[in-house]
């Protein structure tokens, strides 16, 4: 059965140090986080790495894609998954992982992604929970690694979550915290999913959706929706 903590760090720590970086994992263990969520996708060269973006320019300011970036070309701040699963053991982190393929990388991505994990995961985390947007990338996930448990990441979620949920085993829910109604809340946790809503900054709206049902706050600052939920 798939259990959250209250507060995930969302790309680390995002509002205190680089998104997707080593300095934002350990920004959001420094700031109480126990878990954070992160992005994976493929190098050109087939190499997992930790990165939301199709296209260095936002975070790097090189305007490249990743699918056509060797991993050796890559600025030294973009880490490996194998480095940042490194990281994790160290500070004791677990992790949503989202597969984030480039696009028609979508097998690819995933099946590098649950081969690493398999191979490099510690023993003495908590599980990892895998995640995407893709519907196929979840199924890829589960034929080739189903001991991994899967949740179904929506932005607006719409009368077909739940067969979509069904089709690839999934666990948990995640979805944009901002669009969530109470009514679609209660019936996602009716039908017995872990619920998480991203990316929620605002203390007031934090306490709001933990009261009609949400399980786990995905945030930019863990610290402070940390604070606003232990005060309830």
């Amino acid at each position: 059965m798939l259990q959250l903590p209250n507060v995930i760090g969302h790309r680390g720590a995002a509002a205190y140090a680089p998104e997707n970086t080593l300095a934002s994992f350990r920004q959001a263990q420094r700031r109480g986080a126990t878990w954070v969520e992160i992005d994976v996708k493929l190098t050109a060269d087939g190499v997992p790495i930790v990165m939301h973006d199709s296209s260095l320019k936002r975070t790097m300011g090189i305007d490249r894609l990743v699918a056509e970036t060797r991993r050796a070309e890559l600025p030294a701040e973009v880490p490996t998954f194998e480095q940042a699963i490194a990281c994790f053991e160290v500070l004791g982190l677990g992790c949503n992982v989202e597969i984030k393929p480039c696009d028609g990388r979508e097998i690819e991505t995933a099946v590098a992604t649950v081969a690493l994990l398999r191979h490099r995961w510690p023993q003495s985390l908590p599980a990892p929970l895998l995640s995407s947007f893709k519907d196929a990338c979840l199924a890829a996930a589960r034929e080739h690694a189903p001991e991994f448990l899967r949740a179904l990441l929506i932005d607006e979620l719409a009368d077909d979550w739940r067969p979509r949920a069904e089709a690839v085993a999934a666990t948990g829910v995640n979805t944009n915290g901002a669009r969530l109604a109470p009514g679609r809340a209660r019936e996602i946790k009716q039908a017995g999913y872990a619920l998480a809503a991203y990316t929620i900054n605002d203390p007031g709206l934090a306490r709001s959706l933990v009261a009609v049902g949400v399980d786990c706050i995905i945030t930019d600052a863990p610290d402070v929706i940390l604070a606003a939920l232990s005060a309830d």
